[in-house]
C-alpha cells in the first residue's frame, strides 16, 4: 500500500463520491518548555506547495504572525508527481521558489520525508507538513492544527505587540467567538473547502450534481453573512476568514473551469464575497501587513496548472494537461471607496 502512487489512494468511492482521508500525524507544538514538541526558534520547518489551498492557510498565518524568522519554509513542486509532491531542480520551478532538493536531508520527494518519519507509513504524502528539525520527525500534517499552533504556541517568541494577547478583540480565535468560528469552519470545510474537490473529483453524474449544488448553496449562505459586515465574524479577521480565503481566491481561476463548479462565479454572482476577497488580498494595513497578497501573488497564475494536473491524475484521464486560458484578470483591484479604513 505504501508504494502505491498518490492518485491511486485518492480514487473515489464506487458511487462516484470523493472522500478525503484523515491526516495521520496529529502531534502538537506547545509553548510549554517540557512538552514533547516545545515551541522554539529555528526548530521547525513548514513543507508545503503554494498551489495547495491547505498549504496556503499555513503560509498566510506564518506571514500574518511574522514567524518568517522563527519557522523555516520549504517549497515543494507546484504540481504532483507519481508519488505526490516533489522537489524540482528545473529553471522554471526555481522561478516560483521551488527547492531543487530537500534542504535538510537531500531528499527528492515528500514521500521520502514521510517514510523518514515512519518507515511503515501507508497513507498519502500531503502538504502542509510541520517538521521538527531537532528530533527529525513529523509533528503534524493537518492544516487546521498547524495554523492554530502558528498563531498560539509561538507567541512568546514574538515582540509583545505582535502577540495574540496584545490584541484584545482582534485575536484570530477570540474566546467569545470560538463557537461561531468552529461552526462556520465545519460547514465551510464540508461544502466549500472540500466541496469543490467532491465536485471536481466526482466520477458519477449524481455525485457531481449533488456536490456542486451544495457548493453554491454554501456560497449563497456566505454571501448573506457578508451582507452587513466586512469579515465573516464582524469587523476583524478571524481564523474563519483565513480558512475560506484560499478556496475563494482559487474559485474563478481553477474550480469553475476545471472542477466544473460552474453555476456561477465569485466576481459576477457574489458581490459581497468578491469584495471580501479583494479587501483581504489587497490589504497592506496593520491588519495583515500584506500577508494574503504576499502568499498568493507569486503563484496565482499557476493555480490552474495544478488543478488540471490533479484532476487528470485522480480521474485517470489520458493525454496532456489542458490548462484553461481564462479568466484574463486573475483578481480585480479595489475601486475607490471599497478599501477599509485603517
Amino acid at each position: 500500500m505504501g508504494d502505491l502512487p498518490d492518485e491511486i489512494r485518492l480514487k473515489p468511492n464506487k458511487d462516484g463520491s470523493f472522500i478525503r482521508p484523515d491526516s495521520a500525524f496529529r502531534s502538537f507544538v506547545s509553548q510549554e518548555p517540557d512538552s514533547q514538541f516545545p515551541a522554539e526558534k529555528d526548530r521547525y520547518a513548514l513543507y508545503l506547495s503554494p498551489g495547495c489551498p491547505w498549504s496556503h492557510r499555513a503560509m498566510i498565518v506564518r506571514s500574518l504572525k511574522k514567524l518568517e524568522n522563527i519557522i523555516d519554509l520549504y517549497i515543494c513542486s507546484l504540481t504532483m508527481g507519481k508519488d505526490g509532491w516533489f522537489f524540482d531542480d528545473s529553471p522554471e520551478a526555481a522561478k516560483y521558489g521551488v527547492l531543487p532538493k530537500d534542504p535538510l536531508y537531500g531528499l527528492d520527494t515528500l514521500k521520502q520525508l514521510y517514510l523518514k518519519a515512519n518507515p511503515n507509513y501507508e497513507g498519502r504524502y500531503t502538504v502542509p507538513v510541520l517538521w521538527d528539525k531537532k528530533t527529525h520527525t513529523m509533528v503534524n500534517n493537518e492544516s487546521s492544527d498547524i495554523i492554530r499552533m502558528l498563531y498560539t504556541e509561538f507567541d512568546h517568541l514574538l515582540p509583545e505587540e505582535d502577540r495574540e494577547s496584545h490584541k484584545p478583540g482582534r485575536e484570530l480565535y477570540p474566546e467569545r467567538l470560538r463557537d461561531k468560528i468552529d461552526e462556520i469552519n465545519e460547514w465551510v470545510y464540508g461544502t466549500v473547502n472540500n466541496g469543490v474537490y467532491k465536485t471536481g473529483f466526482a466520477t458519477s453524474q449524481a455525485a457531481y450534481e449533488e456536490n456542486v449544488v451544495k457548493v453554491f448553496k454554501s456560497l449563497d449562505r456566505l454571501e448573506k453573512i457578508l451582507d452587513n459586515r466586512p469579515f465573516l465574524l464582524g469587523k476583524t479577521i478571524t481564523e474563519a476568514d483565513i480558512r475560506l480565503f484560499p478556496t475563494i481566491l482559487r474559485f474563478d481561476v481553477g474550480y469553475v473551469p476545471i472542477f466544473m463548479c460552474n453555476l456561477g462565479t465569485i466576481r459576477d454572482h457574489y458581490p459581497n464575497l468578491h469584495l471580501w476577497l479583494r479587501r483581504l488580498y489587497w490589504d497592506n494595513s496593520f491588519r495583515t501587513h500584506g500577508a494574503f497578497r504576499k502568499t498568493s501573488e507569486p503563484w496565482l497564475e499557476k493555480y490552474k496548472t495544478g488543478y488540471a494536473n490533479a484532476r487528470r491524475r485522480v480521474l485517470g484521464i489520458t493525454g496532456p494537461d489542458i490548462v484553461p486560458k481564462g479568466p484574463l484578470v486573475l483578481i480585480h483591484e479595489l475601486e475607490e471607496g471599497e478599501r477599509l479604513s485603517a
